[in-house]
Formats: C-alpha cells, sequence, structure tokens
C-alpha cells in the first residue's frame, strides 16, 4: 500500500478502476454491483477479492447478487427473505398436495375393502377361482397402496431436507445480518441486541460492563494514507480486541472506527485490566504494509467503561460508558477510563436499530 500524494487522487484512482471494470465485464451501473467492485479492488477484503476473481469474463447479474448476498447480506436482506418465502409457500403447497393424493388413495384402498366385504357377505357359497381372484384383486391393491405410500413418504423426505435447506440459509443470513462486513466480528445491530439483554435478569446487571473504544485521530489517518488503510487498520484493531478476550465475550464494531466490547463476570477492576491489556497491545502493534514495508505509524485507542450496575438500562449504560471514552479523548488520547471515577456529561444516542 503507497501513501497518495493527495487522498482524493486515491479515491479518483480507485473511482477509475471500478468503472473500468465493470464496463469491460459487462456489468451494470447498479449500486450494488458498484460497492462489490469497490470493495475488491480496493484489497480491503480478500476472500471478496478471489471471489470477483473467480468470475466469468461476462458476470450474470444473479452471480453478482450471489456475492452481494455473501458479503452484503445487510443489502440483499429483503430480497433473500422473499426469495426464501416464496420457497417455503410452494414447497408447503406441493407437501399439502402430497398429502391429499395420499388420501385420496387411502380412501379408495378403503372403498375397495368395503366392496369386498359386501361381496363376500353376500354369498353363501365360494368357488375356489373367485376367492384367487378376490385374492388377487385385494393384493394389487395393498401392494400399490403401499408402493404409493413409499413415494410420498420418500418425496416428504426430499421436501423436509429441502425446508431445512431454506432454514439453514435463513439462519446464516441473520447471522450475515450482525456481523460487520469488513471486520467480520458482531455489528451495531447485534450489539443493540447484546445491550438490550443484560438488563432483562437481575444476574446480567450484576455481572456485566461495557467497554466503548475510538481509534484516536482516525481521520487523519484516512486523509494522510487513504481509506484502503484505514479500512486494513480497522480489520488489525478487531482482530486485537477479538483475540484479547475470552470467546464468551462479546465484541463489535458500531461505528466507522468505534468498537464496543460487552465483558461478563469481571470486576470493574478485572475489567479495566482487559481494556488496559488491549489498548497497550495496540499501541505496540506495528502498522506496516506488507507489500511495501511502508510505516503507518503508532495507532493507538482510547477507551471507556461503565459496570452494568451503575446504569439505570442500556441507553444509560451506553451513555456513561460514552462519557468515560469521552473523558479518555480530552485527557490525551491512548487511555481507559472508568466511569465511575469522573463526572459525566450527555452522551450520544444508542439503539440504532431499535424498532418502535
Amino acid at each position: 500500500m503507497q501513501p497518495a500524494a493527495l487522498p482524493t487522487e486515491r479515491s479518483t484512482d480507485i473511482t477509475a478502476s471500478v468503472v473500468a471494470t465493470m464496463r469491460q465485464l459487462g456489468v451494470l451501473g447498479l449500486p450494488r454491483n458498484y460497492e462489490i467492485f469497490y470493495e475488491a479492488l480496493s484489497g480491503t477484503n480478500r476472500e471478496l477479492s478471489l471471489a470477483v476473481v473467480s468470475l466469468s469474463s461476462r458476470p450474470t447479474q444473479d452471480e453478482l447478487d450471489q456475492i452481494g448476498r455473501t458479503f452484503f447480506a445487510h443489502n440483499h436482506g429483503p430480497g433473500i427473505v422473499e426469495h426464501a418465502r416464496d420457497i417455503i409457500a410452494r414447497e408447503l403447497e406441493e407437501v399439502a398436495s402430497l398429502l391429499r393424493s395420499e388420501r385420496s388413495h387411502i380412501e379408495k384402498y378403503g372403498r375397495i375393502l368395503d366392496e369386498t366385504s359386501s361381496g363376500l357377505s353376500g354369498r353363501s357359497l365360494l368357488s375356489q377361482d373367485l376367492l384367487q381372484k378376490i385374492a388377487n384383486a385385494m393384493a394389487t391393491a395393498t401392494n400399490s397402496t403401499i408402493d404409493h405410500g413409499r413415494q410420498v413418504a420418500s418425496t416428504l423426505s426430499d421436501k423436509t431436507a429441502e425446508l431445512e435447506s431454506v432454514k439453514s440459509k435463513l439462519e446464516e443470513y441473520k447471522r450475515l445480518a450482525d456481523t460487520d462486513p469488513l471486520t467480520h466480528i458482531w455489528n451495531r445491530r447485534a450489539f443493540d441486541k447484546e445491550i438490550t439483554r443484560i438488563y432483562n435478569s437481575n444476574r446480567g446487571i450484576l455481572f456485566n460492563a461495557l467497554i466503548l473504544a475510538d481509534i484516536d485521530r482516525f481521520k487523519d489517518i484516512n486523509d494522510r494514507y487513504g481509506h484502503p488503510v484505514g479500512d486494513k487498520i480497522i480489520q488489525i484493531i478487531a482482530d486485537i480486541f477479538q483475540t484479547g478476550i475470552r470467546g464468551d465475550m462479546f465484541v463489535a464494531r458500531t461505528g466507522g472506527e468505534e468498537f464496543a466490547l460487552i465483558i461478563e463476570g469481571a470486576s470493574e477492576d478485572a475489567t479495566y485490566e482487559i481494556a488496559e491489556r488491549i489498548r497497550a497491545l495496540i499501541e505496540q502493534t506495528p502498522f506496516t504494509s506488507s507489500q511495501t514495508g511502508t510505516n503507518y505509524g503508532t495507532v493507538t485507542v482510547s477507551m471507556g467503561i461503565c459496570m452494568a450496575s451503575e446504569a439505570e438500562g442500556p441507553e444509560d449504560l451506553y451513555t456513561k460508558a460514552d462519557r468515560a471514552l469521552y473523558r479518555s479523548k480530552v485527557s490525551g488520547r491512548n487511555r481507559v477510563t472508568k466511569h465511575s471515577t469522573m463526572a459525566g456529561r450527555a452522551g450520544k444516542s444508542w439503539l440504532l436499530y431499535k424498532k418502535d
């Protein structure tokens, strides 16, 4: 990654490359297509870049939308849900048709049994030949009913597998909808649900803490080196956050350069130690380009901590942790502040995805 002389030049170069590539491949100039090629050509998502490279020389819109659903589920949610709804409706109708067919077949078999029984009861003498014909007819009817039942069971099994596949895809969409596409950690939507969950029980209130973190002077990084470098730095810091806590703890990217950690089962001092350890690790991490060796300098984060028991609810918890984060910023950055040790200020709103 080479630093550009001017940030606008880098952005213009990428934009021009995106437009030229899309034109060469015959890709429609749709916003969702532009997003795919912009992310791929900026090099911030290796898996996405590989997916784009593997496309044919004239990719179809379906192929592009499949990539979009995989890497940008937040933009394709309505289409995914609508497609799944159509499949489920169709499969359920086919299952209902099968069951109606099976019912009709069984009713027909029942009528054969009734007619045979009536015929037998009305005869005083039965020849061996007649008995043989009746036995053959009953065997044929029985075998036909059994074969039909097996076919229905097999088809129902296939339908069940197809519905399970749809269920799996919906669950995967739900996971992707709660995942930040750049860092692959939880996003703001998932965070809003998780912070609300804390106040669903007294245990949650007693044993949870919120850490808010913000990359220091991140705008300067973007302005000096360009957004692709900034995105790479965000990815590295997200990895540090994720590996710096236990697997059962929660970490999310809640904004451009903002992160949130929900720590469960730790005292305020222990939570502070976790935050301080991560802060120091980020400060000590070298941020350099693996391609050019360019050193982007030291990157630091500021953090604020609030215990769930100090707040009246999730919004109050976020506000108080945000106050502590702000205190870290105005006190010189690259530090951790506990809300319990300072006076507050008005914080910003949370629950960006809250539904009425």
